[in-house]
């Protein structure tokens, strides 16, 4: 079984679909019936059915995936493993990052990471916090920098980088609540949210749940914290939002910082890989860099000879 046909495989078990396959390991969607097909004759029997939801495995498939997963995983190690012995230290890293994160925290670090480590090349792709567990878990990104939730999986790693406060925007002018600082007085003020799954969601739902309050009315849920503080500029609503993702818009007077009630008041940066047994280098600096601290970075002046690639 070769290792290109079970990449193929597990991207068409997580997507369920021939052509989202394709777009994730870039071939033709008729290379991915092909790939498939192939590893079915090789095996001697079907791996996919179809149905009305998509195509789902079958119990030979399901039989199949945790040792194309382990296989691939060793493929990765071993190679890994060869890079380090021979003292390559060139390679890529794929970082995945929530859209605040990579627009507010990692564009300074990674300018000096790459002025100091020329010979790695980074790519960084931007999603919400559950698809980017997913794409570590699956080895679609090295590494990503999002916010904790509960429940990692053990196969995962985490550091924690930053306890990053969480405020309370309006919009301007509004100074206070009218009712009093608490959660109470809250209850009944129109919000615009961010989508179900994003931890400062997670959060906003939790304060009122634990304290047994309704949750308010949402006016909008946005997955942009950018057009959530215009919304709130403009007299839509409050929001909770990291105070590092509006800063800008606070410094400029467009919307109004109050103090969020509720106990839990910061969420926790971390940055999340897979475990390995042998890391490959060039992700082993990254970690490395990281953990001689989170800061941004004053330009060194050194020109790196890789730019950083922003893949949509």
């Amino acid at each position: 079984m070769h290792p290109r046909l079970l990449k193929t495989f597990l991207a068409v078990a997580r997507n369920r679909n021939f052509t989202r396959a394709a777009e994730e390991v870039n071939l033709a969607q008729s290379s991915v019936s092909d790939q498939i097909q192939s590893l079915e004759t090789e095996l001697g029997t079907e791996l996919f059915i179809r149905s009305r939801s998509g195509l789902e495995l079958t119990a030979a498939g399901e039989a199949l995936r945790p040792y194309a997963e382990e296989i691939l995983m060793m493929a990765d190690e071993a190679r890994a493993a060869v890079e380090a012995a021979s003292g390559r230290t060139a390679g890529t890293v794929t970082i995945g990052a929530l859209e605040t994160i990579a627009s507010v925290r990692l564009p300074q670090w990674l300018a000096a990471f790459q002025s100091n480590h020329p010979d790695v090349n980074l790519r960084l792709k931007v999603a919400g916090s559950g698809d980017l567990l997913r794409k570590v878990e699956d080895g679609e990104i090295d590494v990503a920098f999002c916010f904790e939730k509960d429940g990692l999986d053990e196969r995962l790693a985490k550091r924690m980088i930053s306890a990053e406060p969480l405020v309370l925007i309006a919009p301007p002018g509004q100074e206070s609540l009218s009712k009093g600082g608490d959660l109470a007085a809250l209850a009944s003020t129109s919000f615009v949210a961010t989508e179900p799954g994003c931890i400062y969601r997670h959060l906003f739902d939790k304060a009122f749940d634990e304290a047994g309050i309704a949750a308010p009315k949402l006016a909008a849920e946005v997955g942009s914290i950018g057009t959530i503080a215009r919304l709130v500029a403009a007299g839509t609503g409050m929001s909770l939002v990291p105070r590092l993702a509006v800063a800008d818009a606070l410094d400029r007077g467009e919307i109004n910082e109050l103090p969020w009630p509720s106990p839990t008041r910061t969420a926790s940066l971390v940055m999340i890989w897979r475990r390995r047994r042998v890391q490959p280098p060039a992700l082993k600096l990254l970690l490395a860099a990281e953990s001689n601290g989170f800061v941004p970075a004053k330009p060194t002046g050194a020109r790196p000879r890789h730019a950083v690639s922003f893949p949509l």
